[in-house]
């Protein structure tokens, strides 16, 4: 089941609702995106919380990995560049960091706030290779904003 993005936002949307507390605002996100997808395998935030340093925030999935720094990886390349990366092939990323051996693809999404300060990347994991296209990055990037640029 592939997500129903024009339901999902108005859910969201619904949901978040005036909410302000951004941790509180990750986890409901992460709840709904993760149960929205069948293709969604790990689902989860990673906030910015030092200078080029990510910690694990609300996630839904397996264990992830607790500390990330922009120099590595696939979230760090999106905290680092502020733009979606999609990642067909995990194994394909130079510097990917392994956080569960059975991710096979990735979408990684800055979250801004309303000054366009990254605040957070979110993270989608598939164990499909191939799992994500320019649409998802499209809807859950409208999503992102709907939700976080406002603060």
């Amino acid at each position: 089941m592939r997500a129903d993005y024009p339901s999902l936002s108005k859910t969201i949307a619904s949901l978040t609702e005036g909410e302000e507390d951004t941790i509180a605002l990750m986890a409901t996100l992460a709840c709904e995106l993760h149960h929205a997808d069948d293709r969604f395998d790990w689902t989860g935030f990673y906030r910015v919380v030092a200078p080029d340093l990510l910690k694990i925030g609300p996630y839904q999935g397996g264990h992830g990995c607790l500390v990330i720094p922009f120099s590595r990886g696939v979230c760090g390349a999106a905290a680092r560049s502020g733009e979606v990366q999609l990642v067909a092939d995990v194994d394909a990323f130079p510097g990917h960091i392994a956080c569960a051996s059975s991710t096979r693809s990735e979408i990684v999404l800055p979250v801004k706030d309303a000054a366009g300060r990254v605040l957070a990347v979110l993270d989608i994991d598939s164990n499909r290779p191939d799992a994500f296209d320019a649409e998802d990055a499209r809807a859950l990037t409208e999503i992102l904003t709907a939700v976080f640029a406002r603060r």
